[in-house]
């Protein structure tokens, strides 16, 4: 799935979200609105990656969908 379906359905894919990064709240879930840029931003604060890792993560699972 590409990034804008996924921004398009996001209340849809939020759950798999949630899943996938646990440590990510519900409130920053809703932040994240389905933005590719919001999400790597969101996974290297959560979990200290550095934007490349985090951006390949949210690749990888966007793909999955």
């Amino acid at each position: 799935m590409n990034w804008d379906q996924i921004e398009g359905k996001w209340t849809e894919v939020k759950g798999k979200a949630r899943a996938s990064w646990g440590e990510l709240t519900d409130d920053e879930l809703d932040q994240i609105g389905g933005k590719k840029d919001q999400l790597v931003g969101k996974l290297q604060q959560k979990y200290g990656l550095e934007r490349e890792q985090a951006e390949k993560r949210a690749d990888d699972w966007a793909d999955g969908l």
